[in-house]
C-alpha cells in the first residue's frame, strides 16, 4: 500500500479532532468520532467522540490482518463494550444516544475490501461511494427550512444556531435506531446488512477515504479543501445545494472535523 497524502484537521483550531486515521501493514482506516449530544462522559480529558476514535484506532493496530468484515465488527464492538460498566449496559441498550459512538471506513489489504460502517465516503478509481445515515438529510432539510423562514439577518445563526437546537430532539430520537436501521461502532452488535462492503479485484486501485467533514470529496486533498472553502464562502449555513445539520460556526475553519487519505494498492 502506497500512501499518497493524508490529513486530519479539527474544525475548532483550539481543540483536538475527533477524527482519526490508522495505517498498518494490513489496514487503512478513517474513523469519525460522533459529537456527544448528551452530558454523559466516559473520560475526564477527552470528548466521547475522541475517546471512541482512539479505542477503535488501538483495536485496528492490534487486529489480525486475516479478519473478515463480520469478525472485525464483532471484535471492535467488544473492544468498545469493555469500557462500559456492567451496571450501565441495560440503560445503554435503551439509550443509544449515551454510548461511545463512531463511524469508520476500513480498507482490508488481504481481503481487498472496503468496509463502510456508518456515515463515511470514498472514491474508488474515481467513482464516488458513500453510506449515509438515514434521516440525516431529512433533518438537514428541516433545519434549512427553519433558517429560510427567518425574516431577520440569517448570519445570526452562525453565532447561535437555534435551528440546530430545534432539531436536536429529533436527532436524539433517530439515534434510537442506531445499530438497528443503520450501523455504527458503539459497543453493541453491528447489523451486517447495514455495513457497505466494496470488493476490489487485483488490479492496482487509487482510493480516497474520508470522513463526512468534506461536503464534496475530490481526487486530491487540495481540491477537496478548495470545495470546502467555496462552501464556507458561499453557503456557511449549509442550507443550499449542500445541506447539513450544522453550520460553519464563527471561529471554526469548518462545520465538522475532517480526515482524508489517498493511497494506491
Amino acid at each position: 500500500m502506497e500512501i499518497i497524502e493524508q490529513s486530519i484537521i479539527a474544525k475548532n483550531p483550539k481543540k483536538k479532532s475527533e477524527d482519526g486515521i490508522v495505517v498498518t501493514k494490513d489496514y487503512i482506516a478513517v474513523i469519525d468520532g460522533s459529537t456527544s449530544k448528551t452530558d454523559r462522559r466516559y473520560s475526564l480529558f477527552r470528548s466521547n467522540g475522541r475517546y471512541c476514535m482512539q479505542l477503535i484506532s488501538r483495536y485496528i493496530r492490534h487486529a489480525k490482518g486475516t479478519l473478515s468484515c463480520q469478525q472485525f465488527c464483532n471484535g471492535v464492538s467488544r473492544a468498545i463494550a469493555s469500557h462500559y460498566k456492567k451496571k450501565d449496559l441495560i440503560r445503554l441498550a435503551e439509550h443509544p444516544e449515551e454510548r461511545l459512538t463512531a463511524s469508520a471506513i476500513v480498507y482490508s489489504r488481504l481481503n481487498r475490501e472496503i468496509w463502510m460502517i456508518g456515515d463515511c465516503q470514498c472514491l474508488v478509481g474515481g467513482e464516488y461511494l458513500d453510506n449515509p445515515k438515514p434521516y440525516e438529510q431529512e433533518l438537514a432539510k428541516q433545519r434549512a427550512a427553519i433558517i429560510n423562514q427567518y425574516e431577520g439577518d440569517k448570519a445570526t445563526f452562525l453565532e447561535h444556531d437555534t435551528a440546530r437546537e430545534a432539531i436536536i430532539p429529533q436527532m436524539l430520537e433517530t439515534m434510537k435506531q442506531q445499530n438497528k436501521t443503520y450501523a455504527v461502532i458503539d459497543g453493541f452488535p453491528i447489523p451486517q446488512q447495514h455495513v457497505r462492503i466494496i470488493t476490489l479485484d487485483f488490479k492496482p486501485w487509487e482510493i480516497v477515504m474520508a470522513s463526512d467533514g468534506y461536503p464534496y470529496l475530490e481526487p486530491t486533498l487540495a481540491a477537496s479543501e478548495e470545495r470546502l472553502a467555496w462552501q464556507r464562502e458561499n453557503d456557511p449555513l449549509n442550507i443550499g445545494e449542500f445541506k447539513a445539520t450544522k453550520a460553519f460556526v464563527a471561529g471554526n475553519n469548518s462545520f465538522d472535523d475532517r480526515s482524508y487519505i489517498r493511497f494506491r494498492d
